[in-house]
Formats: C-alpha cells, sequence, structure tokens
C-alpha cells in the first residue's frame, strides 16, 4: 500500500497483513492485522513514529522510498511488531537519532541489538520540537510491556499510542468506518494482552485525560477520529463492574461433562444469568478471553483423565490465571471414572484469580438426578450472587 495523508505532511504508512491468522505462537487472528509506521514533518526535522514487523520490511521501505531524511525515529514500544524494522531503517538514515523511554533503551538494546549510543531516552512528559510541531512523550507503562509510552502531537492534537487502543484488523481503509466491528476487535486486542494490567492501564487513562484529542492513530488497526468512543470502551473494560455473565469453559471426552454443561446453562438462563458456553476442542481462544473481560462468574466443566483435569481444561485454567478478569466467583463441574482431583488441581491453577469458590459438582459417569439437583442448586446460587452485587 502507499502511504496516506491524514493531515498536512502527517502520513500514515500501512503494512497490511491480510492473511496472517496468528500471532505469538498464541492469538488468532481472524480479521488479519496491520502495522502502522506515522511521518511527521515539520518545518525543521522529520518524525517516524514506530515501525513495523520485519515480515513487512519490503512494504514499509517501498512507503519510505521517496523520503530523504529522517531526523527522529520514534519507538514507542520495544516489542518486535512494532520496532523489529527500526534497524534496517536507522541503517538507511544514519543520521537519525532512535527516540525511547528509559527502559526501552535498554530493551532495543537487549531485543535487536541497537547500539544504545544510538538511542536517546527521554523522559516522561518530555517534548522535543520538529519545527512549528511539537511531540510530546507520555509513559504508559505496561500497555502491554514496561517501557511502553505514547507519542502526542501537540499542535494537532493526534495521539499516537502504539498497542493502546489498538485493534487486529486488516482494512484498506485509515479511519475508522465501523465503530461496533473495531470495539470488537479492540476488545479481544486488551482482553488477550492489556487485561493482567488492568489497574494500571486504568492510571494511564487518567493520565490522558490532560491531553486534547482529536486524533488515535494507534500501531494496530484503523485511526479514529472520535476518540471517545475507544477510550470510553477502555474505562468500561479496566474499571466497570462485571456483567450479569457465567462464563463455561469446557471439555467433553464421552459427553457426560457436556449433559451437564447444557443443564446448566439452560438452568442460568432461566433464572435471568446470561451464559456462554465455550466448548474447548473448537473454540476461538481470543473469543474466551472477550468474554472474560465482562464475566462476573467462570464455571469451568471437565473430565477426568488420569485423576486431573482433562489437559485443554489446564491450559483454559492457566490462561484465565495469567489473564486476571475482574471475576467474582468460580466453580468446577465434571465427570470422573472412578476418582478424581480435578477440582483441587484447577483451584491449584488460579491463584491469581479473586473470586470466591462456589461449591463444585463432579459426578462419577453418567450424571444422574442428585447431579442435576446439585447443578441446579449452582446455579441458584450463581444467580444469587449476582443479584446481591445488582449486575446488569
Amino acid at each position: 500500500m502507499k502511504k496516506k495523508e491524514i493531515r498536512k505532511n502527517i502520513h500514515v504508512l500501512p503494512c497490511v497483513d491480510w492473511h496472517r491468522r496468528l500471532f505469538d505462537a498464541l492469538i488468532p487472528l481472524p480479521d488479519g492485522t496491520s502495522y502502522n509506521a506515522y511521518l511527521v514533518r515539520g518545518n525543521e526535522k522529520t518524525a517516524l513514529i514506530d515501525a513495523a514487523d520485519p515480515v513487512m520490511a519490503g512494504e514499509l521501505m517501498s512507503q519510505l522510498s521517496d523520503v530523504e531524511k529522517i531526523d527522529y525515529i520514534i519507538s514507542n514500544h520495544a516489542e518486535q511488531d512494532h520496532s523489529g524494522l527500526i534497524p534496517v531503517v536507522a541503517a538507511k538514515y544514519p543520521q537519525a537519532e532512535v527516540i525511547a523511554s528509559v527502559k526501552g533503551r535498554g530493551m532495543l538494546a537487549d531485543h535487536l541489538a541497537i547500539s544504545e549510543n544510538r538511542i536517546r531516552a527521554v523522559q516522561d512528559g518530555e517534548t522535543i520540537g520538529l519545527g512549528g510541531r511539537t511531540l510530546k512523550f507520555v509513559y504508559t507503562p505496561w500497555v502491554h510491556w514496561p517501557e511502553t509510552m505514547t507519542t502526542y502531537l501537540v499542535e494537532e492534537k493526534i495521539l499516537f499510542s502504539c498497542d493502546f487502543f489498538g485493534s487486529h484488523l486488516a482494512a484498506s481503509g485509515v479511519f475508522v468506518a465501523d465503530e461496533g466491528a473495531v470495539c470488537e476487535a479492540a476488545k479481544r486486542y486488551y482482553a488477550e494482552i492489556m487485561m493482567p494490567f488492568r489497574q494500571i492501564i486504568a492510571g494511564n487513562l487518567e493520565k490522558l485525560k490532560a491531553l486534547e484529542i482529536e486524533i488515535i492513530a494507534p500501531s494496530h488497526g484503523p485511526l479514529s477520529r472520535r476518540p471517545a468512543f475507544i477510550m470510553d470502551a477502555y474505562r468500561d473494560w479496566v474499571s466497570g463492574p462485571p456483567r450479569n455473565l457465567a462464563v463455561i469453559p469446557f471439555i467433553s471426552m464421552h459427553g457426560s461433562t457436556a449433559r451437564m454443561v447444557n443443564f446448566l446453562a439452560g438452568e442460568l438462563a432461566g433464572k435471568g444469568v446470561a451464559v456462554q458456553p465455550f466448548d474447548l476442542a473448537v473454540t476461538d481462544i481470543g473469543k474466551l478471553a472477550i468474554a472474560l473481560v465482562d464475566a462476573a462468574t467462570i464455571v469451568i466443566g471437565t473430565p477426568t483423565v488420569h485423576v486431573g483435569p482433562h489437559p485443554v481444561v489446564s491450559y483454559a485454567a492457566g490462561l484465565a490465571n495469567a489473564l486476571r478478569p475482574k471475576a467474582k466467583f468460580a466453580s468446577v463441574i465434571g465427570s470422573y471414572g472412578w476418582s478424581s482431583k480435578a477440582v483441587e488441581t484447577i483451584a491449584g491453577l488460579i491463584p491469581n484469580l479473586k473470586v470466591e469458590i462456589l461449591k463444585p459438582v463432579m459426578c462419577k459417569g453418567l450424571p444422574r438426578e442428585s447431579d442435576f439437583a446439585a447443578l441446579s442448586a449452582l446455579a441458584e446460587n450463581i444467580a444469587a450472587k449476582h443479584g446481591e452485587l445488582k449486575l446488569k
């Protein structure tokens, strides 16, 4: 693609990866992704803000082919999907100074072997003038690494936010065309990499209130000319209460656990609790992460494998523990053939979840009338707990 002007002498250099379907060998990308770099020209100097993933070297460098001089290469975030091509850009523009946060300086040296002599560390709130235009650096740590910052173009009121407010979307347009689609993609992105740091992110959101922002220009996905829609969504994801929602990730080998999940889902729905079961044998793990953003209760469904939970269930429990959603309650349901320590094992896998553990339901073989009665009682308990918190 060609670079596109978003304001006079301000261009986005979009590197669109239409076909990428996995990120970090973990995260599904159903809609591909994009890596946005930004070229900002002042009266005297030119800055490139962020770069792109190394797989996009040809795409980015072709968009820079007619750019004779770059004075500053700004790295908001040292992860390779944004900084990976900085060494290539720095080789093309040997006079350019690489700019990063104090922690970012060392991380660029560690991850990309850029000489620290080439990197200038800027402080939180520091500015650089380009001649008629001013770049202000605002630290936003743990979005989603400790060194992250944003770059604010003061005169144009543009926030170059890198991963913050980004979305994995491949699109030919520059600006948000469908806020609903972008919000879902951004929620997936938040859930998968930022949710564990939501308390710190809440502080970053407060910090950004001091800036008058007309355009949010992230390094993944389309730019927003209505920043409030994505910033308000973030505030809800980070600080809002959980929803009246029970999420049930499960596996079933011979049908017993599936019967229990289906029955519990029906009981919850009948008591006014929204419910989302996820069959982990076929689930897009990103969809599960999205649901965990809002869930008040997590019920893990598992058969027993060698006395413990099914390995895929263990993986999902470990993922939930890493993501640290704001759920308030958790339980385990499932089945076993002769003996099981699935409940104890799962409880040990989720120490980061600050949840009240509700009475589990484990059945031997096929679920019987007494097991369904216990599931009804669990649903009643979940509904009552949600009611006490007045969840909507």
